[in-house]
């Protein structure tokens, strides 16, 4: 069964928790099936660090242009006011977690 985004409402993905969250910093576990996808936005200040878990991740970007698949212990930065989109890169689940911070967080859709 899928799960709403919680603050994201456009998109819906299998499982998110929150672990942490304070007025400057998150953190979030997330779980993609096969075909979940977290559609392009960015956010104004906090910068993205993600951290695959299972399965492959892929994140793209725009201005810098990339595309990356993480494998499991695989990380990546995102700085703020950079467009990216997250989906599952792989035939099995994937699952992550998201470390967001400093500043107030956004998410502006794209």
């Amino acid at each position: 069964m899928a799960t709403p985004s919680g603050d994201n409402p456009g998109y819906e993905v299998k499982s998110v928790e929150t672990v942490v969250a304070g007025s400057d910093l998150r953190a979030r576990r997330y779980r993609l099936a096969p075909g979940d996808v977290i559609p392009w936005h960015f956010h104004s200040e906090v910068t993205d660090y993600y951290f695959c878990l299972e399965g492959r991740l892929s994140i793209e970007t725009r201005a810098p242009r990339d595309h990356s698949i993480l494998p499991v212990g695989g990380d990546y930065t995102i700085p703020p006011k950079t467009a990216h989109r997250i989906s599952n890169g792989g035939e099995s689940e994937c699952r992550f977690l998201l470390l967001q911070g400093v500043g107030c967080y956004d998410f502006c859709k794209i």
